[in-house]
């Protein structure tokens, strides 16, 4: 019951929250969502989402991105492990995910937006570090960036 309450506790959470994410192309374009939920309601981001009990990382992360976009992925490798840690102005943690990201590639599906994302794309690789639209965290941008990398080696 306690860790129940833990995890619905996503703004000032008690403890850390698991989470994973996604890196997934098609070609020359990375799959982005626009979330519906804070920390980052209404701005594009890699899927993504917690992980629930009794599910592995992998698991979390093929259901994550199933939910939000319709896809259905196949984690290949974890890219990273971070900290998202946001205060409010008082000092106290609102937020703080510990988030660990895969690299993925599409088994089937058509994306679009579902659940917690309001939309879903594929948005091209070519300039999306000054896209005005998109507005990627620097995060996220070096996650896409290590992410290509990797295939980029492998091929």
């Amino acid at each position: 019951m306690k860790q129940q309450a833990y995890a619905s506790q996503r703004e000032y959470p008690t403890v850390p929250i698991l989470a994973v994410g996604a890196v997934v192309f098609d070609a020359d374009s990375v799959l982005l969502v626009r979330r519906t939920k804070a920390p980052l309601a209404g701005e594009w981001s890699l899927p993504g989402g917690v992980v629930e009990l009794g599910e592995t990382l992998q698991q979390a992360v093929v259901r994550e991105v199933l939910e939000e976009t319709c896809l259905t992925v196949e984690p290949l490798v974890m890219l990273d492990t971070l900290n998202k840690i946001e205060h409010d102005s008082t000092g106290r943690v609102q937020y703080h995910y510990v988030l660990v990201e895969f690299l993925c590639k599409v088994v089937q599906g058509t994306v679009q937006g579902a659940s917690d994302a309001s939309e879903a794309r594929w948005a091209s690789l070519q300039g999306l570090g000054g896209s005005k639209e998109l507005q990627l965290t620097r995060t996220s941008l070096d996650l896409i960036e290590k992410g290509r990398h990797l295939i980029l080696r492998q091929q």
